[in-house]
């Protein structure tokens, strides 16, 4: 935790810069409203002096309307600070926190393909939240209850030692020793409240991985399986916390000792200074409206530090995430891709995940201007991982791909991506209408180019047939729709990116046959004037191409075309081919 500690408060701290007129503005206005709060109490022991002093009724009069008189003021005065710093407090944490959300959401999604595979979506989301949370939580309490404290017991210290300087120093003493018992105890507690932070994530993070696979739990019958881990991780967060809680119990059964200690040793001294004509009964009710203002406050304060720290442990692993380098990045000064021909060039390539094991080996390759190439082989070969090299959602151990001369590791990584359009095995689609989805692919095209890219993508006449057309919400991940359908939107999405280089992953094996035969007449209209690179398992969707790269083992171990490959005797193309139309892999 304490790693992170100055990080959190660093990130607070820059967020509060940017309204530092308005914190300043806070800050005074409750200060002000604290002070005015405890003047209150000492015209109130005017007012009972009064009340107490010998003399005729009728001469009293006159100073307890003045008393009175004082204490509405006093109270008009308090009205006035305490409600600008409540309207304060709304603009300057609702904007902070709106801040936290857009930075959190701009430097997640920076964050490299690696970094989301080892995360759970539900766990971002929830350390997102927490932060911001985070935030409003530790900004309340500096606000409502550190401050208002810390003004509160110097002017209850400062009226109550001008009346005797050892009853202030003695109630001062007190108030030290509270607080440090408070914060020994707080920081034992921490180290609990971290491991209860990591737990619930832990929690939130099975429930969402289970409810994102609850198909997979249904057919695999893994129900009880799922049910007993779920129900074992959540039985160490209800014990550990139930601790912590019980904790929080033995320690405010101490707190109330104290506190009964402090306002009766208090008042017993008080007696012995009435007796010397010290006090008057008038400070006896100044001293049991600060004791009662001291109770209140402090009382809450171990309740304070608890918060506090367990907010800090709530935004600590969102500030981890804020303090981890985004693992691929834009060199300083990277400049645009400009694809002119669209000619890609693999240079002795070589890449292993988590530098162990070597996935691609020595890759040469070059792919010409507007060639139409594909890529084959057994599972495992280097087809996919190739495809994602060369959209740097993974930097190389070594070697360089090039795009029109252009090294892809020295321009931006927005720009990599606006010159490549992806139609990959699984799309997955925004859970917003399918004229959004499709859209998503050119913000600026209008209707009429949105239905004619559904229309070359065999998307129109499903679409047309939904109840609400093209303003039908697809579904988290776009689960209302078929693996064909699906599919079909993603192609039209990547008909209407219109971008040079495009590359296809499997993009027509979820369709049936009629669907298929159709979308290939759309993607060989698609494929004119662009670089194209097809990643296929079915064989016999291109037979078509330029040239085909067979790989095994993360090398090329034969290219040609379809015909000149299936004349090689003994070669692994010829291989895959006779097992597919002999019937064993469809």
């Amino acid at each position: 935790m304490a790693r992170y500690t100055k990080q959190t408060f660093r990130i607070y701290w820059h967020q509060t810069k940017k309204y530092q007129g308005v914190f300043l503005l806070i800050i005074l206005a409750i200060s002000i409203g604290s002070i005015t709060n405890l003047i209150a109490p000492l015209f109130y022991k005017e007012f009972f002096d009064v009340l107490a002093r010998a003399g005729e009724t009728a001469g009293k009069i006159a100073e307890l309307k003045g008393a009175l008189l004082k204490v509405l003021i006093v109270y008009l005065v308090s009205w006035v600070f305490w409600r600008t710093s409540g309207f304060g407090v709304s603009y300057f944490q609702t904007h902070i926190m709106a801040d936290l959300l857009n930075d959190c959401f701009a430097y997640i999604h920076k964050h490299s393909v690696t970094f989301f595979n080892n995360n759970f979506v539900g766990s971002l989301v929830k350390k997102v939240n927490r932060f911001s949370h985070s935030f409003e939580v530790i900004a309340d309490l500096i606000f409502w209850d550190l401050l208002p404290i810390t003004v509160d017991i110097i002017m209850i210290v400062t009226v109550l030692s001008r009346k005797n300087l050892l009853l202030g120093l003695a109630v001062l003493l007190w108030v030290v020793i509270y607080l440090l018992i408070n914060y020994v105890f707080s920081r034992y507690k921490l180290k609990f409240d971290v491991r209860r932070a990591v737990l619930n994530s832990k929690v939130t993070g099975m429930l969402a991985d289970t409810i994102t696979n609850h198909l997979n739990v249904k057919l695999f019958t893994g129900y009880e399986q799922e049910k007993s881990g779920f129900r074992r991780i959540n039985s160490q967060y209800q014990k550990l916390q139930q601790f912590i809680w019980n904790l929080a119990n033995y320690f405010e059964g101490g707190q109330a000792l104290m506190m009964t200690g402090l306002e009766l040793g208090v008042m017993y001294y008080a007696v012995s200074l009435w007796q010397r004509g010290i006090l008057s009964v008038g400070d006896f009710v100044l001293l049991q409206a600060y004791l009662l203002n001291i109770i209140l406050r402090l009382w809450n304060f171990g309740r304070i530090i608890r918060k506090y720290y367990e907010a800090l442990a709530d935004a600590e692993e969102m500030t981890e995430i804020l303090e981890t380098p985004h693992e691929i990045q834009d060199i300083p000064g990277a400049l645009p891709l400009k694809v002119n021909k669209g000619m890609i060039t693999f240079e002795n390539v070589v890449f292993s995940y988590n530098m162990t094991r070597k996935v691609i080996k020595d890759l040469n390759l070059k792919i010409g201007t507007r060639e139409k190439i594909a890529l084959v082989g057994p599972s495992g070969s280097g087809k996919s991982t190739i495809i994602n090299l060369l959209l740097r959602n993974y930097d190389l151990t070594g070697g360089q791909i090039t795009i029109d001369n252009q090294k892809i590791s020295s321009v931006t990584q927005e720009s990599l991506w606006g010159n490549i359009a992806l139609v990959n095995q699984d799309p997955i689609l925004f859970h917003r209408t399918l004229k959004e989805n499709i859209r998503y692919g050119n913000s600026e095209a209008n209707d009429t180019t949105i239905i004619r890219a559904a229309k070359q993508a065999n998307a129109h006449d499903f679409i047309q047939s939904l109840t609400d057309g093209y303003h039908t919400y697809v579904g988290e991940r776009g689960v209302k729709l078929s693996g064909g359908e699906r599919q079909r939107v993603a192609i039209a999405r990547a008909i209407l990116k219109n971008a040079p280089i495009l590359v296809l992953d499997e993009a027509t094996s979820s369709l049936d046959s009629e669907s298929e035969k159709l979308i290939q007449d759309a993607l060989v209209s698609l494929m004119q004037d662009k670089t194209v690179i097809v990643i296929a398992h079915r064989l016999s969707t291109i037979m078509k191409m330029d040239r085909i790269i067979v790989l095994n083992e993360g090398k090329i171990v034969e290219q040609g075309t379809h015909q000149e490959l299936i004349k090689n005797n003994g070669g692994l193309y010829k291989k895959l081919w006779e097992k597919q139309i002999g019937g064993f892999i469809g």
